[in-house]
Order: structure tokens, then C-alpha cells, then sequence
């Protein structure tokens, strides 16, 4: 049975960055080329970064990212990779407009593409044809096997360019992918796999992106499947990845070509005689997905990480407040960065606790951040006595001297600010515009108020299994919160506790559900007209607050937005 040894690069690229992107997969190719592979397949659009957003609809950057595509070719030639037919995603355009494409290189030349029609957009999702009638498919004859190719959401349609191989005849199909991380979404991933190598009748090869990219974060989770849902390998989630592995395929894959539906396919010869026998690598380990409280830090970290690497900051700083939010902030970025890049920020009012300061102090030593206080009582002094502020005024001008205080060390010292607030306060609009809200990245945006408990929880267990002293301290975790902004002040003054208010967010906010559906639910009628409007008023904050990871469907900003002028109310 013909043999062939196929290395899936699941890798890191950023947006933009031609050269770099291009460095990166020589790079790579060279090390599946020392493995002995015959083929290499790159995630989706790799040279150009994904996802390039309207980046697609300049010309001047789909020409060089064809020119980058044609040099690349000769690049691998000379790098003493030409043999390996390398499968590179990129952004092409012709009179349609711009193509999500990807390309066959192979002995020093572009030998095959392969066209989307549209570029899909994650916010407002394009739910229009990715291909019109006559679509060509290129299937590629290596080493005497016929190897096709699909494109990122190819592999979610029945029917569709999958099928079309498989009826034109293949013996292995590779996918390169973009698919940015969800809670969960793994446990999509291997049957729908599975499926679509069925649908194939051969093998396919499953090969994702990692790292962050703005809001988003991929975490590779890549695989091979064979014929019979059999998964022969998986990559470990959030880390570039090499898998070489060797496969014995049938060779006897029909040779038509023609139309298949509504795609036209062709046959593209590179090389008809197979390789000679030779002995195969031990076959490599399969990954086991991650548990889930460990899959979302890592997504978070790397989120973090790449958004503050990718855009030139070396350091980052932050309110050090001594709450559960602020030390989660400060373990991803110990985690992501390291603790000499964080510099944490006490800034105590005439309200703050002893045991905020305290603790706030403690978390720095613990994960090694440069720390420092700047008390703000004067700054909020002069603010409530010129303008005469009382009650919640005088409470949101506290907030907005912090917010002051960290923009202007940012300015003067170049680190990059993080908000440090919930998925859960955004939803109801707990937060100050100008003022907690200020900066740059907010790392746990997307993290309801009972996940940022449970991971707190999760990182200090998993420092003690390795011996290390725990990140977060435990007063942090297990005191009442509060955003100390008046005497005795406790978040459960504004708010529902925190375990009732996420069950009714997450049928409202990430399900969708109208008040009759939440009364079936069992919840009060006055909780639920409290927090729908608490949620509904708050839309004009959400869309003034910084990026941060996406975790959830539902990602405020980047997946859910609702009208800021609407006078409809649920009830």
C-alpha cells in the first residue's frame, strides 16, 4: 500500500505581517523536511494572518500577499524544501473580489489554488454562498495519491466541496483552518471531523491556528481522522506543534474529473510514482483536550500574551484593587508575561479597607509584579469640593482618578493598561465609564463573575500540585466584593448575588431568551425586570469598553450588539 509522511504545522501568524509570516513557514517546512514529510499543511490564510477583516478589501494588500505567495515558493526551493509540497493559506482577489484562498507550493512554484468566494465575519456572520456553480476544486496527484483540499467552513456544509471530493475520487483530504476558540467547541470538532472524512471516503487532515488575534484566540486542537472515524492524532491545544505522521493509503482512488454538483474538479500532477517503501515513525501521541477550567486560562493567557506581544508592549499595569477581579488579572498576566512586566497600581481613597491594601501588596509578592501606591484622596477632594459631587457622582469621580492616575503612568512609562472587569458587571452596566473601564485590553471581558471565582480556585490548586506558592491570595477569593466606593459598600447592594444573577445572564445574554422564557425558568418576576434592565441601559458602556478575549458565543462587542437607542423592553 502506497506510504506517505504528513506533517500538519499548527502555528502562530500575525495579522499582517508578510515577512514574518513567511519566515515562519519556511521555518516550519524545514523541520517537517529533517522529518522526512512529504507534505506540509498550514492553517487558514497563515501568510497573511487571519482573520484581516477589511484588510480583504484593499488591493494593495491582496497583491502583496500574492507576491509574498509566489516569492514564499521559491523560498522553500531554496531552503531545500521544494519537495515538500506545502499547502499555504493566503489572501488572493480577481473581479469577484477578495478570496480566502490557499495554495499548493511545491519545487519552487505556486502549482495549485484553491478559492473561497467570501470571507466569513465572526461579529454579523455571512450566511451567503461561499461558492457559485463552477467553483473549481484542485485535487493534487503526489507520489501517486490524490490529495484534495477544503477550506475552513467547508467541512461544516453536507454536501458540499467534501462531497464533491469524494465522488471525484481522493485518497486524502487535508483542511487548513482558522477556527477561533470557544468553551466546549473541541467537543465539536472530532465528529464533525469524523463526518466529513466519511462523506470523503478517505482520510482527512485537520490543521488549526493558535494564538490571539485582537478579540479572538485559536487553539489549534489539531487532528487526522481516518476513513472510519478513527482519530490517529491530535495537537495539544494553545502551543505551535509539529505532527508528522506516516500513513498508508489505498491508491485507488477513481481519476475523474469534470462537474460535481456545483464544483468543477481538476487534476494537478506533481509527481506519479510513489515514494519506496521505507519504515514508518512511531505513530505520535493523540492530545487529550484540556479540562475546562485549564482550557479557558490557557486561552486567556494566550489571548493576553499575543495582544500585548503583537502590538509592541513590553509591560502592562493595572488597578491592584486587592479583589477577586484585579488578582485574576494579575495571575493571567504573571502567567502570560511574566511578573516583572506587570507593574500593579494601589490606589486607595479615603473608603479603602486595610485588608484591600493588604492584600493587594500580598498578590504582588506572590507572583513578583513591580508594585507601587498612589493614593488618590486629594485628587478626588479637589473634584467633589470645585464641583460640589454627592452620592454616586462623588462615587464614579473616585473611579475616574484611577483611571486618570493608570493612563498617565501609561503614558509616561509605555505600559499597556488593562481593564480589569467581568463578562457579568458589563452585562448590567457595573462599571464607570472614563474610569474602571479605562485601557487598552481587558483581559476577563468575557469571563462571567462565577467562572473568574472558579478559576481562581483552579490556578491556585494547580500551583500547589507543583509545589509553587498560589498566585491569588485566598482572602481575594472568599471575601464579599466590593468596589469600596462609600462606607460598608458590597456589590450585592446593586446587585443580585452573583450565582442567581449568571443563570439569568446566560439564558438572557448567551441564549437569547425572552422574560417569559426566564419566568418558565423559574425566576422571580422583580429579579428579572431588574437585571433585563439593568442589561438593556447598559449597551452604550459595553460599546466604549476595550477588546478583550473571546471566550463564550457571546462575546460582548464582538458577537452580541443590540441597538444603544431601543425602546424595546422584554415583559
Amino acid at each position: 500500500m502506497p506510504q506517505l509522511r504528513i506533517a500538519a504545522a499548527q502555528v502562530n501568524s500575525r495579522v499582517g505581517d508578510l515577512a514574518g509570516n513567511a519566515d515562519l513557514i519556511v521555518a516550519w517546512t524545514r523541520k517537517a523536511a529533517e522529518q522526512g514529510a512529504h507534505l506540509v499543511v498550514f492553517p487558514e490564510m497563515c501568510l497573511t494572518g487571519y482573520p484581516v477583516e477589511d484588510l480583504a478589501l484593499r488591493e494593495s494588500f491582496a497583491a502583496a500577499s500574492k507576491r509574498a505567495l509566489e516569492d514564499l515558493a521559491v523560498r522553500l526551493a531554496d531552503a531545500g524544501c521544494g519537495s515538500v509540497a506545502a499547502y499555504v493559506g493566503y489572501l488572493d482577489a480577481d473581479s469577484v473580489g477578495p478570496r480566502n484562498a490557499a495554495a499548493v507550493l511545491y519545487e519552487g512554484a505556486v502549482v495549485a489554488t484553491q478559492f473561497k468566494h467570501h470571507l466569513p465575519n465572526y461579529g454579523v456572520f455571512d450566511e451567503r454562498r461561499y461558492y457559485k456553480p463552477g467553483t473549481e476544486l484542485d485535487i493534487v496527484q503526489l507520489h501517486g495519491l490524490e490529495v484534495g483540499m477544503v477550506i475552513c467552513e467547508d467541512i461544516w456544509q453536507d454536501g458540499g466541496p467534501v462531497a464533491a471530493l469524494g465522488q471525484a475520487g481522493v485518497d486524502l483530504v487535508v483542511s487548513p483552518n482558522a477556527s477561533p476558540y470557544e468553551r466546549n467547541k473541541d467537543d465539536q470538532r472530532l465528529p464533525l471531523v469524523a463526518r466529513r472524512a466519511a462523506e470523503a471516503g478517505a482520510p482527512l487532515v485537520y490543521v488549526n491556528l493558535i494564538g490571539g488575534q485582537d478579540e479572538l484566540v485559536f487553539d489549534g486542537d489539531s487532528m487526522v481522522v481516518s476513513v472510519d472515524g478513527t482519530l490517529l492524532t491530535r495537537a495539544p491545544q494553545f502551543v505551535e506543534h509539529l505532527t508528522v505522521l506516516d500513513m498508508d493509503l489505498p491508491g485507488t482512488a477513481p481519476r475523474t474529473e469534470g462537474q460535481f454538483g456545483e464544483f468543477l474538479v481538476r487534476r494537478i500532477s506533481l509527481s506519479s510514482a510513489p515514494v519506496p517503501s521505507y519504515q514508518p515513525l512511531p505513530p505520535p501521541p493523540v492530545a487529550e483536550p484540556l479540562p475546562e477550567e485549564a482550557e479557558v486560562w490557557f486561552a486567556l493567557v494566550t489571548g493576553l500574551r499575543d495582544y500585548v506581544h503583537k502590538n509592541g508592549f513590553r509591560s502592562v499595569t493595572f488597578g491592584m484593587s486587592g479583589g477577586i477581579d484585579s488578582a485574576v488579572v494579575a495571575a493571567l498576566a504573571a502567567d502570560a508575561l511574566g511578573g516583572s512586566a506587570i507593574y500593579g497600581v494601589s490606589m486607595p481613597s479615603t473608603y479603602s479597607s486595610s485588608h484591600s491594601k493588604d492584600d493587594a501588596a500580598d498578590l504582588a509578592r506572590r507572583i513578583g509584579a513591580h508594585y507601587s501606591v498612589q493614593p488618590i484622596a486629594d485628587m478626588v477632594d479637589v473634584f467633589v469640593r470645585q464641583l460640589g459631587l454627592t452620592g454616586l457622582a462623588e462615587e464614579n469621580v473616585q473611579a475616574r482618578c484611577r483611571g486618570v492616575t493608570l493612563m498617565g503612568l501609561s503614558n509616561q512609562h509605555g505600559h499597556l493598561v488593562l481593564a480589569t472587569g467581568n463578562k457579568t458587571e458589563l452585562a448590567v452596566g457595573y462599571s464607570t465609564i472614563y474610569g474602571d473601564a479605562v485601557g487598552g485590553f481587558a483581559p476577563i471581558k468575557d469571563v462571567p463573575k462565577t467562572l473568574v471565582w472558579q478559576l481562581a480556585r483552579w490556578r491556585n490548586a494547580e500551583a500547589e500540585k507543583r509545589g509553587e506558592i498560589p498566585p491569588i491570595p485566598e482572602n481575594s477569593i472568599t471575601k464579599p466584593p466590593s468596589a469600596e466606593l462609600r462606607p460598608g459598600q458590597l456589590d450585592t447592594d446593586s446587585l443580585p448575588d452573583y450565582e442567581l444573577l449568571d443563570d439569568i445572564l446566560d439564558d438572557y445574554v448567551e441564549g437569547d431568551r425572552g422574560y417569559s422564557d426566564l419566568l418558565a425558568q423559574g425566576f422571580s418576576a422583580e429579579v428579572i425586570d431588574k437585571v433585563l434592565r439593568m442589561v438593556d441601559l447598559a449597551e452604550y458602556k459595553r460599546r466604549q469598553y476595550p477588546p478583550g478575549t473571546k471566550i463564550t458565543l457571546k462575546a460582548f462587542g464582538r458577537d452580541r450588539r443590540l441597538p444603544i437607542t431601543s425602546a424595546w423592553r422584554e415583559g
